[in-house]
């Protein structure tokens, strides 16, 4: 009698938990971490009718916080994001996703750490985050005949073992298809499905998350502001990341990320952005009407680096902005926004600029000596798992490629900063699926000056 009373206890115990794992159809993780407040994120069922988030520091359990989840559930998809305030600084929280009043119990650890507050207190913090561009994640039905363009997704159970204050998706974190970006339901679907991957789940718990998006996360291939879903597309991006804000005057996605003594202007090459075949010269002159970031997001930039006092200014763009041997999509082949943002660096004398880009299925750093001011350099990180793209035509040997940075198969990079005020460097490591590092490349705080 006991013992069938033990396994009826353990059955209800067991297929209690399994009710409440399968109301979760992705996360939880936290975002937007900074010095006393956090986002936590989660998507659940559409039959979820309550969701709350309990968090503790330093393991005081005798002390744990509740909140409450309080806006609209029961839409075919519920992307929901908590906001945890009046936290201490440099602190580790746990936190444990509750729904329907039952513990949700992952097979990851969930906390995160504060930021520290170093500013007039002591030196800058060393520190380190991962980046990287293109994920691809199969479904045969809606996917092209043919080989598959996604590869082994094994590379994010590596990035969850890497320390790190935070990770940045830098463009084309999910692929819309056909099926996708013909209807908001499509875009909603996509994000919600790729998001949703086992092989995700334990990585995007590991570090907080930020991200910016390129073509292929927006909507169809190469679009940009003719996109007839592009603000509902806002919409879904808002819903499926942490940044902590989205663009001006509900337009964009572009926003500010400081971490020690780095800020990371994470820029937008989709919503406001011209098509490529609009002429880039009229009458020999750049064309103004053409455009890449746009006005408004092109004055935010400006000030936004004038205000900055980072040591390294570090502007993600999902295009590529530097390589002159680029054919396919550069910030280049918008001439007048090009030459606009680089006269403005060099007049204004803007320290440590370095641009971080995705897009190219492949990994590099180039580098472009200015005139009468230092080199400007561009690291791009691709891809996760899309399909590898390798340089060719005059970019196979490219005479603007840093040496031992080209990498033509699946990696991420993990940006390390660190030294003392008058010597700080950056370092990039590009790492690929077995761990394994592929090529570096760092710079001198001095050598951006």
């Amino acid at each position: 009698m006991k013992q069938q009373l033990f396994l009826i206890i353990s059955f209800f115990v067991f297929t209690n938990s399994f009710s409440q794992q399968s109301k979760l159809v992705s996360g939880p993780w936290a975002g937007n971490v900074g010095l006393r407040t956090a986002t936590i994120w989660a998507e659940v069922t559409n039959d979820t009718k309550k969701i709350t988030i309990k968090y503790f520091a330093h393991n005081n359990t005798k002390n744990v916080i509740t909140k409450y989840y309080t806006n609209g559930l029961g839409k075919d998809f519920n992307p929901v994001k908590i906001e945890l305030n009046a936290l201490e600084p440099n602190t580790i929280y746990t936190y444990n996703l509750w729904l329907d009043d039952k513990e949700v119990k992952t097979t990851f650890t969930t906390n995160f750490t504060t930021k520290d507050l170093w500013q007039w207190r002591k030196p800058a913090p060393d520190f380190s985050f991962l980046a990287g561009s293109c994920a691809y994640f199969n479904e045969p039905i809606y996917d092209r005949p043919g080989k598959p363009y996604g590869d082994d997704s094994s590379i994010f159970e590596i990035m969850a073992t890497v320390p790190a204050a935070f990770h940045l998706w830098m463009g084309d974190n999910w692929y819309t298809r056909e099926v996708d970006y013909e209807s908001v339901w499509g875009l909603n679907y996509r994000a919600s499905h790729d998001r949703s991957y086992k092989v995700l789940q334990k990585f995007m718990a590991a570090m907080p998350q930020y991200a910016i998006w390129d073509d292929h996360d927006y909507g169809p291939n190469d679009a940009g502001k003719n996109y007839i879903y592009k603000d509902e597309s806002r919409q879904i991006f808002k819903n499926y990341s942490a940044n902590p804000s989205y663009g001006e005057n509900g337009k964009g996605i572009y926003t500010l990320v400081n971490y020690g003594d780095v800020d990371l202007f994470l820029t937008d090459n989709r919503y406001f952005r011209s098509n490529d075949r609009i002429a880039d010269s009229i009458d020999g002159k750049p064309n103004a009407d053409k455009h890449f970031f746009g006005p408004m997001q092109m004055e935010w930039l400006k000030n936004s680096l004038l205000f900055s006092n980072a040591t390294f200014k570090i502007i993600v763009v999902g295009s590529q902005v530097m390589n002159p041997l680029n054919d396919l999509e550069t910030m280049q082949k918008y001439s007048y926004e090009y030459y606009d943002l680089l006269n403005f660096i060099k007049q204004q004398k803007i320290r440590g600029v370095i641009f971080f880009t995705g897009d190219r299925h492949h990994s590099a750093v180039t580098k472009v000596e200015q005139q009468g001011f230092y080199p400007l350099y561009d690291v791009t990180i691709s891809s996760y798992t899309a399909g590898i793209s390798k340089p060719s035509g005059d970019e196979k040997d490219s005479p603007f490629r840093v040496n031992g940075t080209l990498v033509e198969e699946h990696n991420f990079g993990k940006i390390s900063v660190s030294g003392d005020k008058k010597n700080r460097v950056l370092k990039v490591d590009f790492i690929n699926t077995k761990g394994q590092q592929l090529g570096t490349w760092s710079v001198n705080s001095n050598e951006l000056k």
